[in-house]
Order: structure tokens, then C-alpha cells, then sequence
């Protein structure tokens, strides 16, 4: 018996043409696919989540795979994960995503070594996440750090959990803050 149960999925595509200033050579995208699934364990304590979580590695790896398929795997340079437990969840319900999102976006990217960043909530319906977003190979790219909101409007209800995963195929438009460049990257240890 599969613990995923999917009601709904969305897969969203943000463009940015420019910030006020000069149009960049290349648009921003930043996409976001999310998955809407029954919680298994909405209204009760389960002491084992662990195998859930391993479950979801397979829901993790097709948004992640959606995602590259939409921006070019060559192309991916920021990611992030969130999740949105419905009110009759808690919070370890979408701590699950950690791992199992973590997982599936290092995987399809081949491997990049920085932490994925994440951000997860107990909410209502159509609570809207933003979410960090940062350099895939290492965390102090300043002109990397960037946001993107997830939800759905409809979603998650209170038995419900929004897992999400977001993409990028560039830092910030007019990034001119300084700081360790994705060209300067050497160390490779996912921080520098």
C-alpha cells in the first residue's frame, strides 16, 4: 500500500525580463512544481515517519525531473524545497521533504554539493510559502540568494500536505552586491 496519494500537482514558471533596469542578455526563470498529497498521518502522532519519507523520494524525483525538464539541466543554478502541512498535520509531516526533495533534486542535478535550502509551515488553505533560493554548488554565491513563492489556492486543505521544489536558471537580475562569485567557486565543499 502507497503512502502517496496525490490529488493534485502544479508545475509554475516565473519569468523576469528585468528589474527596473537594463533587460539582461538572458531572462530569469525560476520554476516551482508542486505536489498535493493526502497526510497519512493528519490527525494523529505516527512515531515512525521513515517510511514516508523514503516513499517520497519517488514524488521528489518526478517534480525534479519536471523542473530540468522545463529549464535544462545544464542550465540549473539555484534551488530550494518547501512544504505546506495542512492544519491537521504538524510540522515533522513536511520535515520529511528534507530529505526525500533533498534527495531527488541532488540526484536529477548530478550531485551539487551546496545545501539545499527549505522552508516548511502548518497553514490553511491557499497560504502562500516563500521560500530561499541559493547557488546549487555552493552557499556563499551572494548574487544567488534570491526567493520564490509555492502554493496553490486550493491546497493544502487540512488533511493535506503541499510538497514543493523550486529551480533557477540564474541568480538575481542586476546582481551588483559583491561577495564570492559562481566563478570564483574553488573549494567545492559546498559553502565556497
Amino acid at each position: 500500500m502507497t503512502l502517496i496519494a496525490i490529488r493534485k500537482r502544479s508545475l509554475t514558471i516565473e519569468t523576469v525580463y528585468h528589474e527596473g533596469g537594463p533587460p539582461p542578455q538572458t531572462p530569469l526563470r525560476v520554476a516551482s512544481a508542486c505536489a498535493v498529497i493526502r497526510n497519512p498521518y493528519a490527525g494523529r502522532y505516527e512515531p515512525d515517519l521513515l517510511p514516508f519519507m523514503a516513499e517520497l523520494r519517488s514524488l521528489g524525483t518526478t517534480l525534479a525531473e519536471e523542473l530540468v525538464a522545463v529549464l535544462g539541466q545544464d542550465n540549473v543554478q539555484a534551488y530550494s524545497k518547501a512544504a505546506i502541512v495542512g492544519v491537521n498535520g504538524e510540522l515533522e509531516h513536511g520535515a520529511v521533504w528534507h530529505e526525500a526533495g533533498g534527495w531527488a533534486m541532488r540526484q536529477v542535478l548530478g550531485e551539487p554539493k551546496a545545501i539545499v535550502p527549505s522552508a516548511k509551515v502548518v497553514a490553511a488553505t491557499g497560504y502562500r510559502l516563500v521560500v530561499p533560493l541559493h547557488y546549487i554548488h555552493a552557499a556563499y554565491v551572494r548574487s544567488h540568494f534570491n526567493s520564490a513563492e509555492v502554493g496553490i489556492q486550493d491546497a493544502p486543505r487540512p488533511d493535506e500536505i503541499l510538497f514543493a521544489l523550486v529551480m533557477a536558471d540564474g541568480g538575481r537580475i542586476h546582481a551588483r552586491l559583491g561577495g564570492l562569485t559562481r566563478e570564483q567557486v574553488s573549494v567545492h565543499d559546498g559553502q565556497r
